[in-house]
């Protein structure tokens, strides 16, 4: 029986208020209250990881405090009694004490309300420590009244100094530079400025409070190091590893699952060779603070911050659609048919990919990056103002001011690489650029452009007057008048290189027309 606190109940009105009361007061500890619910804190038994593809969840759990919880919870904080009567040897009445766990229907009744006064807000958990919008860290485990967030480390990490000495910075940076990245086949200084930005973006997000890009890490062979890479901020702030979804709708449900989750870091790994990424709902999320959808398995919508690192890893991997600009890349190239074999008896640190899954090596990480990351708040954080990546802008400056002081060169330089990986930018572009040396600026409806493509047949051979250049359905067939009349609408105005759709009416005005104009700077 506990004795932490007695809770006297009677009737159902009676219970109802007691015990609302006493959650409201603080009864159970480690409960907090996350979107109008109650939600507890425990610890998740199991969470072993062995492999750097591993899923990695956090240590805890926020778990709603259900009817069947609340009276286990009472029954371990609380001695819930009611008092009765009874005869005593003399025959006599007396009242006595008897525990009890209140009906189902009551504890329900208690749960019903959004509203919880006194009890601390949740705003969401995390894995390592992470900067305080004021500049200061988060680093003591546990709840911290500040921010909302709740530090569940997985790593038992020693203080780290407000002011990091000179020597600390300098070895912080000898070993993340000089051993523990050095031996990646990175394509350019950009691959390896890029992934140094990845790995400290969740500490720094609730510092900058922005968006953050979606992280792509490719290689031109399998064996590269991409599922290391990715394990490194898994690994520390917890992650969840999941195959990619070839449709929208899919996609969608493992974006609203995943989030109900407690990982900081997402990843679909090994996408197929050359797989195109080009999908409106990721675009939507990584520029959307909050994702709405539908409840998996219920009819209501259910909103939760978006405030995890999104990563996807393959080989020789494309982007198409609104992805380029919304992307950072980490491009990797051994430039040798086996790397798997490579001698690693001259790594910085050989067999990475086991080393990294070792709380002890896991904490050395993250301790040097903390390290860098204060240094830098030391001397006023600052920004790299020249640097500009849309609604990402305000990730973009930070993190470039985060490794200009560090002497990390190369900070999204590789953008324009990213642009030629850009599938559905390579096809427009091939396309207007064959249009105009076909017909320069002369106005075609699209049923007229539709029969210029059609193959010619010159004896026994079959010619394709555009060499495979005329723009495809997503199904890679050529268009009917009507399907091309609609792409090109939607094309209009949007330059591809150097070449741009315009869109108009015929002379007679009933039909719509459409040419390409050249840019002549």
């Amino acid at each position: 029986m506990s004795s932490d606190r007695r809770l006297q109940v009677g009737t159902g009105p009676e219970t109802i208020r007691t015990l609302k009361a006493a959650l409201t007061d603080g009864v159970l500890p480690d409960t907090y209250v996350s979107a109008g619910t109650l939600v507890h804190m425990e610890s998740v038994s199991g969470g072993l990881t062995t492999a750097a593809d591993d899923d990695s969840p956090l240590p805890v759990a926020a778990s709603p405090v259900t009817p069947a919880g609340l009276a286990g919870l009472l029954a371990e904080h609380a001695y819930v009694y009611r008092v009765k009567v009874r005869k005593n040897d003399s025959g006599d009445p007396e009242p006595y004490e008897e525990e009890v766990t209140p009906p189902r229907e009551i504890l329900s009744s208690v749960l019903a309300g959004k509203t919880w006064p006194n009890v601390a807000p949740l705003r969401g958990i995390i894995g390592a420590p992470v900067l305080r919008r004021d500049g200061t860290l988060l680093q003591r485990p546990g709840y911290d009244p500040a921010t909302g967030l709740y530090l569940a480390a997985k790593v038992a990490l020693p203080p780290v100094p407000d002011q990091p000495t000179g020597e600390q910075v300098s070895e912080a940076r000898r070993f993340l530079l000089g051993r523990f990245l050095r031996d990646f086949p990175w394509a350019s200084a950009a691959d390896r400025a890029n992934y140094v930005a990845l790995l400290a973006t969740p500490i720094l997000r609730h510092f900058t409070r922005s968006l953050t890009p979606f992280a792509l890490i490719d290689a031109t062979m399998p064996s590269s190091g991409k599922t290391i890479l990715t394990a490194g901020p898994g690994m520390l702030y917890g992650q969840r590893v999941m195959p990619w979804a070839y449709s929208d709708e899919e996609l969608r449900k493992s974006i609203t699952a995943v989030l109900a989750e407690q990982v900081g870091v997402v990843i679909w790994d090994n996408l197929a060779e050359g797989t195109v990424i080009d999908s409106a709902v990721l675009a939507q999320l990584v520029t959307s603070g909050v994702w709405s959808d539908r409840q998996l398995g219920a009819s209501r919508n259910v909103a939760t911050v978006n405030d995890r690192l999104w990563m996807a890893t393959g080989n020789n991997l494309q982007v198409g659609g609104d992805m380029a600009s919304r992307t950072v890349r980490v491009h990797l190239d051994p430039n040798m048919p086996r790397p798997e074999l490579r001698d690693q008896s001259g790594f910085g640190i050989p067999h990475l990919d086991q080393w990294i899954t070792d709380p002890a090596n896991q904490l050395t990480v993250l301790w040097h990056l903390l390290v860098l990351v204060l240094d830098w708040t030391r001397q006023g954080a600052p920004r790299a103002a020249g640097l500009s990546m849309r609604q990402f802008t305000p990730w973009a400056q930070a993190l470039g001011g985060f490794l200009a002081h560090h002497h990390i060169d190369g900070f999204l330089t590789n953008a324009a690489d990213v642009r030629e990986i850009d599938e559905d930018e390579t096809r427009w572009r091939a396309f207007l650029t064959t249009w105009h040396e076909r017909h320069a600026g002369r106005p075609l409806t699209a049923a007229d452009l539709r029969r210029d493509a059609e193959p010619m047949t010159l004896g026994s051979d079959v010619h394709d007057p555009w060499d495979g250049q005329f723009i495809t359905t997503s199904a890679g067939r050529l268009p009917n008048p009507l399907q091309l009349g609609r792409l090109l609408t939607g094309q209009a105005g949007r330059w591809r290189g150097d070449h741009v759709v315009r869109a108009g009416k015929s002379e007679r005005g009933d039909r719509a027309v459409f040419w390409v104009e050249r840019h002549q700077g």
